[in-house]
């Protein structure tokens, strides 16, 4: 066991101040990374504040931080696929029981007996897991992901929730190549929605509340922009869509969205609105459309995924921050004031 630098919430009400931690020392499956870069999730923000408190209760103190981006400076005797010096990632699991029929269908995600990377029971050292906000990680070699030198590493950070987030529900809905496909909000992850459906060559369709959106969207990416406050704009695109990948996590009008889709196309939901989604059966009859839901992505999913990010160059939309601005970035990020992820620069531990 050896001591980290991190930084760290106490309570619910608690700002995010500077710790030390414990860090188990690498077993022989087990990768330690220097952390250089770990993005900050709207999802950190919903646990520190105990906000999920029904179906995800807040353990504290609390080290959030599942978008990691580092460099490998010690492997465990058995590790085979990392040595010193690789670049490496950790998104949102860091462990899982290998032996469900999830597990064995790559789909780690969905496992009952998962392992996050913070606020998990912590089977090597009691306790909970903690996250990226800190100077080092030690984690099981399965669940450390391959990092494509080429790519700017503050950017691919938050690749590692938001990017597999969206990533994924595409892949699984098939060849998008030529469809036509909808992307609902432009923010941290409707901005790599875009990124993602515009190299898989799809037709590209930004739905935002907000006018002075729609010049960024097409800088992204889309191919147009549909205010969905304008009726008449919305009618005109009705029935059209293969796919909508429904990214607001906010209460919305979901069938409003359904309502645009073809035959056969379906709607993905990728946000999390705190407040059940009222939806319309017919919507759903008339056309043979489907409703469905998707979270982050299997381990081997995410490789692939930051592999695809490799080659067509594709990263995350950030603003780098010391971690010493972290709670002006919380207070910023409640209020949707970020283009379109932060990135906090690790190396700012080392002033601590």
């Amino acid at each position: 066991m050896y001591k980290a630098k991190a930084y760290s919430s106490a309570s619910a009400t608690s700002p995010l101040a500077s710790d030390t931690i414990s860090r188990r020392d690498p077993t022989e499956r087990d990768v330690q990374i220097e952390i250089l870069f770990c993005g900050i999730c709207h999802s950190d923000l919903h646990y520190l504040r105990d906000e999920w408190h029904s179906i995800m209760p807040a353990v504290y103190p609390c080290v959030p931080g599942h978008e990691i981006v580092g460099r490998v400076v010690k492997v465990g005797s058995a590790v085979t696929t990392f040595k010193p010096g690789d670049l490496a990632g950790v998104g949102c699991l860091v462990d899982s029981d290998q032996t469900c029929p999830n597990c064995r269908d790559g789909l780690e995600q969905l496992c009952p007996n998962q392992t996050l990377t913070y606020g998990s029971p912590d089977k090597h050292l009691g306790g909970v897991t903690y996250g990226g906000y800190s100077e080092s990680i030690v984690v099981d070699e399965r669940f450390v992901l391959h990092v494509p030198p080429t790519l700017d590493l503050a950017g691919v950070a938050p690749l590692l929730c938001a990017g597999i987030t969206t990533y994924s529900p595409m892949r699984r809905w098939g060849n998008i190549k030529g469809k036509k496909v909808g992307v609902v909000g432009l923010g941290g992850l409707g901005h790599m929605g875009v990124k993602f459906a515009k190299a898989f060559g799809a037709r590209v369709v930004v739905f935002t509340t907000s006018p002075g959106k729609k010049e960024d969207a097409l800088r992204l990416g889309a191919d147009e922009v549909i205010l969905s406050t304008h009726a008449e704009e919305m009618r005109t695109h009705a029935g059209s869509f293969d796919f909508i990948l429904d990214t607001i996590a906010a209460d919305h009008d979901i069938n409003a969205y359904i309502n645009m889709l073809g035959r056969d196309g379906n709607i993905t939901l990728v946000g999390a609105p705190e407040k059940p989604l009222a939806v319309s059966a017919f919507a759903l009859l008339l056309g043979r459309r489907s409703l469905s839901g998707s979270i982050i992505g299997g381990i081997a999913e995410t490789q692939e995924m930051l592999d695809f990010c490799g080659q067509h160059n594709i990263t995350a939309e950030v603003e780098v921050i010391p971690i010493q601005r972290i709670n002006e970035a919380y207070e910023r990020l409640a209020k949707s004031d970020v283009k379109y992820r932060f990135s906090i620069d690790m190396g700012s531990l080392k002033a601590e």
